[in-house]
């Protein structure tokens, strides 16, 4: 029986891919932060489809709440796939950025994978077998005006995916990226939408739904040969 890891699970597209993995055999092992109230709804949800639900709540970017949270757990048991979908945005303008506001995103978005990724990597390589998958956007593949921070912390997780994948691939460990574009969730809530949609070639924005499969396929035995990749699902606004 597998385990998935899904950090950040509580809403929006990590819910999505907590409720996808479970469907197609998955016990899940859910993180929240600042949600407990939702992270049960999905457990509640999870465990309606057979499957197991295990909640864990820290904040990914403190090392040792992170360490102490999934160390010893990983290490009796590890998860077969980890999908690291923890985000905040705190959107400005570069000139008027805070510090807080850099060191919050960059914290949470990209010392967390850092963070979640020590406490796991071990157990995973003894075991030689396993899927990782982070979350990035399109933000980090393309940048975009307002989001300086946010597109350094997305665009620094490609290049830990990439090298990451390079050090486990011979281990049996694939590692990839997920770049969503413009998806219909809270953190999207605020966005002209009307401004947008002429940018995308398919002339909508996309659903959780669309990440969650894409993420599912990943850690799937359907494939074995994709790693080290970054995978678009943004209707074709990053070609």
């Amino acid at each position: 029986m597998k385990t998935a890891l899904v950090i950040g699970g509580s809403r929006g597209i990590g819910h999505a891919i907590a409720l996808e993995l479970s469907k197609t055999g998955f016990d899940i092992w859910l993180t929240y932060n600042s949600s407990p109230d939702a992270a049960e709804d999905v457990k509640t949800e999870v465990e309606a489809l057979g499957r197991s639900c295990e909640l864990f709540g820290f904040d990914v970017g403190d090392f040792e709440a992170t360490q102490t949270a999934l160390a010893d757990r990983c290490e009796k048991e590890p998860p077969y796939a980890v999908v690291y979908n923890a985000g905040i945005a705190r959107d400005n303008l570069m000139l008027w950025m805070s510090r807080e506001e850099w060191g919050d995103v960059l914290k949470t978005n990209l010392d967390g994978f850092f963070n979640v990724t020590k406490a796991v990597l071990f157990p995973m390589l003894a075991k030689k077998e396993g899927r990782i998958v982070a979350i990035s956007s399109t933000s980090g593949q393309i940048g975009q005006a307002g989001q300086v921070n946010y597109s350094a912390a997305k665009a620094g997780l490609i290049g830990a995916v990439k090298a990451l994948a390079r050090e486990v691939g011979r281990k049996n460990i694939l590692v990839n990226v997920v770049a969503p574009g413009v998806i219909d969730t809270e953190m999207t809530d605020h966005l002209p939408v009307e401004k947008i949609l002429p940018l995308i070639p398919v002339n909508r924005t996309g659903i959780a739904q669309d990440v969650a499969a894409t993420v599912r396929f990943l850690c799937s035995d359907e494939q074995n040969y994709i790693h080290g990749q970054v995978i678009g699902v943004n209707g074709g606004l990053a070609m």
